[in-house]
């Protein structure tokens, strides 16, 4: 079963996306902060992180992709960033954290769907 791990410090957003992907064959993952994100991410390996950009107390979404992506037990992990910016800036900057795909919030349920079917069955 692929693991999904969810990277978001507020609760309501952990729990939505959690429910719309619990109806996939995953197994869910979920982490409030970034140094909760990262230790999660190199015990579990999950196959695809949903990580949120902006995570106050601690290193934010670019700095846990950053550190990922520079890590070489960690650096094929399929990161899709999460974040209410979207502006050219923010999305530059996101890939160049080592992001792989960016969603911008709020979204849909089924376009949230849609991606990680893309990503974990394509």
């Amino acid at each position: 079963m692929k693991k999904i791990l969810i990277v978001d410090d507020q609760l309501e957003v952990r729990e939505l996306v959690s429910v719309t992907l619990e109806i996939g064959p995953y197994t869910i993952l979920t982490a409030e902060n970034g140094n909760e994100a990262l230790e999660i991410a190199r015990v579990e390996m999950p196959d695809l992180i949903l990580l949120d950009v902006m995570m106050p107390n601690g290193p934010d979404g670019l700095e846990v992709c950053s550190a990922l992506k520079n890590d070489p037990a960690t650096q094929g992990l399929y990161v899709i960033m999460l974040t209410s910016k979207g502006q050219e800036w923010d999305v530059k900057a996101g890939y160049d954290s080592g992001a792989d795909d960016y969603f911008i919030k709020p979204f849909s349920p089924l376009d949230l769907m849609n991606k990680v079917e893309e990503v974990l069955e394509g």
